[in-house]
């Protein structure tokens, strides 16, 4: 899934804070912003498998859980919603396309790396791929009670990411091509061997290629 849905989900799920515990509100809420964000930090370092932890994030925000109910700090709410946020992305993705430059054609078997198991996980490709017109339509979804809970900074942020969402899915289909224009044709040619082992396997990057 693309990236300005992860980051509304994340927003979502730290949403019931603001009715529970306001003092709270706007810690949880951030911490789940950047929860949703988190694990796409790793686009080009080894994408879904460096900051991907499907199971440890997961484990690691039940124990976190608890906690923050019992000694409420603002400390302890922000691990814990950006822990949530990190886990439901890292499982998420386990429901959208694979890894491959099209991965509307699925020919990835690749998801998620299972840390815990030593093992990818397969996509299951309920939401085609990231940009998918299902992936908006969840975007736009989770946006409406977003835009109508949250105020300030955080509605101008919610607001952008549906933006964003919005031309992400317009280009999607064009961004491969594109990649491959500029890759193989400029950068194979003028980047030192070492940075362009740094780009995704996906582009097929071989000096002369």
């Amino acid at each position: 899934m693309m990236l300005p849905t992860h980051a509304l989900i994340g927003l979502a799920l730290a949403l019931p804070v603001s009715v529970i515990a306001p003092e709270f509100a706007d810690i949880a809420l951030t911490a789940g912003l950047l929860g949703g964000i988190l694990p796409d930090l790793d686009m080009y370092v080894g994408h879904r498998k460096t900051l991907h932890y499907p199971v440890y994030y997961s484990a690691l925000a039940l124990v976190a859980a608890p906690v923050a109910v019992l000694v409420p700090t603002a400390a302890m709410v922000a691990a814990t919603f950006l822990l949530l946020g990190a886990a439901v992305h890292s499982v998420m993705d386990v429901f959208g396309g694979g890894l491959e430059l099209r991965p509307w054609e699925a020919t990835s078997s690749r998801a998620v790396y299972d840390h815990h198991r030593g093992r990818w996980l397969a996509p299951r490709r309920w939401i085609r791929y990231d940009g998918a017109p299902e992936d908006l339509l969840l975007s736009a979804v989770i946006a409406v009670p977003l835009l109508l809970a949250l105020d300030g900074v955080l509605r101008a942020i919610v607001a952008a990411a549906v933006v964003v969402a919005v031309v992400y899915t317009a280009v999607r289909r064009l961004l491969p091509t594109i990649a491959e224009v500029v890759i193989t044709g400029y950068l194979v040619r003028t980047l030192p061997d070492r940075l362009l082992a740094v780009l995704p396997a996906r582009y097929g990057l071989e000096r002369g290629k």
